[in-house]
């Protein structure tokens, strides 16, 4: 039997789920919630070192679990590597220690550096060559925050022993060796996400690089997603190849089978993201989108896409659990929701850490409004999870008039498709059917996929055959009020 895991490092969990290659039977699975830390207004942080550590012991865990059912660990013939993208870390190369913590994707500390570029140049300035806006949300702007505000991080660049990267090259990095020869990898998806690499020509881009007065000598190597990545270094995986990384929204295109030009998915987990294929043709946004690659195979050309990304999705649940204590649990939320017909005029603009696509307002902050005596917790969570929908439907029309086309239906995954509720309110305010894979871990599925594809044990664009739909239950009249 030939198995392919697939390390699925997000922002709030790490997993590492053992697939039968080709399928999506999983075989064993361990998972790990991961903190995340808020130590001032719109800082998000999380300690390198735990990631890393929940790292290792999801593959202990699953080489136990491994061994409980008399499976031999070198039945896995590769790993993927899946992971939340832009987030930032910087360490010494010599001792393998973190500078600072992991600047989170959705940490928004570098918005007046920000503001400045934007002032001076428009934010759209660097857009022909990344495909993307100056904003807070990429890598570059948190690494000059970084280079501004941390002495040791210029120091360290300047005796040649600071490296960068993204959580995939940090995991990447240890997991091949660390200070003994670790390789300093990336992978064109997460390369994309940084502001530094040419969409064209699918490396670190000269002028984007004087532009942000950063050193080229500090970063990873780019790859395909599908490539040789090296190999586990030491520990129950050791000796077994890596070879295949993807950031984890591209993971999950690669996950629901979206290979084709045309073809869309929308996951539902921290954040939102909605991407469309849209083959080796580099669009430009007009509408406040994004250009990525989707991915991209050794030896081949890239596959490139648009995204529409929004910062607060299922961290609005987690935050009503943590922050509020409105609920118990993050199941809770659908219930409560269910109870009510309608908000009755409560709406929430989850606007933590200002506002992604399409509308790139750094300085917007969440909102709650129409609160009356009569407004209970049951208003307060439809309201939640209507403004994850809410949210989705700007950027669906984004992409509809960037595509120049009108999608009948859309994919969906990530932890909040769990709710019935938001998979019905999103239908009846796209006034499209939602169609739901009954596989769940769409995203580690992906990892899967290019890590299988690069040894030749899977088929690209595999789809998952079991959907559950959800269509509008509103007139068209009533969709268009959203």
């Amino acid at each position: 039997m030939e198995l392919i895991g697939a390390i699925d490092q997000g922002t709030s969990s790490t997993r590492l789920i053992i697939f039968k290659a080709g399928t999506c039977e999983v075989l064993v699975e361990h998972q790990l919630e991961v903190q995340q830390h808020f130590p001032n207004e719109g800082w998000v942080e999380q300690d390198p070192l735990e990631l890393l550590k929940s790292v290792h012991l999801c593959i202990q865990g699953v080489v136990d679990k491994l061994q409980a059912k008399n499976i031999p660990v070198s039945s896995i013939k590769g790993i993927g590597l899946t992971n939340q993208r832009e987030t930032t870390i910087v360490w010494n190369r010599l001792t393998g220690i973190p500078v600072h913590p992991a600047m989170v994707w959705s940490d928004a500390r570098n918005s007046l550096i920000v503001k400045n570029l934007c002032s001076e140049f428009g934010q759209d300035h660097l857009r022909t060559q990344c495909g993307l806006p100056i904003a807070t949300y990429f890598s570059a702007t948190k690494l000059l925050w970084l280079w501004d505000h941390i002495p040791e991080v210029k120091q360290l660049a300047e005796e040649g022993n600071l490296l960068f990267g993204t959580v995939d090259t940090w995991i990447l990095w240890n997991l091949t060796g660390g200070t003994q020869n670790g390789l300093h990898l990336t992978d064109v998806t997460n390369a994309s996400r940084t502001m530094l690499m040419s969409l064209k020509t699918l490396s670190w881009d000269p002028s984007l690089l004087k532009f942000f007065n950063l050193p080229l000598h500090i970063l990873p190597t780019i790859k395909a997603s599908s490539d040789d990545f090296g190999c586990i270094a030491t520990g129950p995986m050791r000796g077994i190849k890596i070879s295949g990384v993807v950031g984890d929204q591209q993971a999950a295109l690669l996950g629901q089978g979206c290979t084709r030009i045309g073809e869309a998915k929308s996951t539902y987990g921290t954040g939102c993201f909605m991407l469309y294929n849209t083959g080796d043709s580099i669009v430009e946004s007009k509408h406040g989108l994004l250009t990525t690659v989707a991915y991209q195979q050794a030896g081949r050309s890239a596959t490139y896409a648009l995204e529409g990304s929004v910062a607060v999705a299922g961290s609005s649940v987690r935050w009503l659990r943590d922050n509020l204590g409105l609920i118990k649990d993050s199941s809770e939320i659908s219930s409560l929701a269910e109870q009510v017909e309608k908000t009755d005029g409560v709406y929430f603009v989850p606007a933590f850490s200002g506002l992604f696509a399409p509308h790139w307002k750094s300085d917007a902050r969440g909102t709650l409004c129409g609160l009356t005596s009569h407004s209970t917790k049951h208003h307060i969570c439809r309201a939640v999870l209507e403004a994850t929908c809410f949210q989705v439907k700007d950027i669906f029309e984004a992409m509809k008039m960037d595509s120049k086309s009108s999608p009948s239906s859309i994919l969906v995954d990530g932890g909040m498709t769990a709710s019935q509720i938001l998979l019905q309110l999103q239908s009846n305010i796209l006034g499209i059917d939602v169609q739901k894979p009954s596989f769940s871990e769409v995203t580690a599925l992906g990892a899967a996929v290019a890590a299988g594809v690069s040894l030749g044990l899977w088929q690209l664009g595999t789809k998952i055959s079991d959907l559950q739909t959800y269509s509008p239950e509103i007139d068209n009249i009533y969709q268009s009020l959203f």
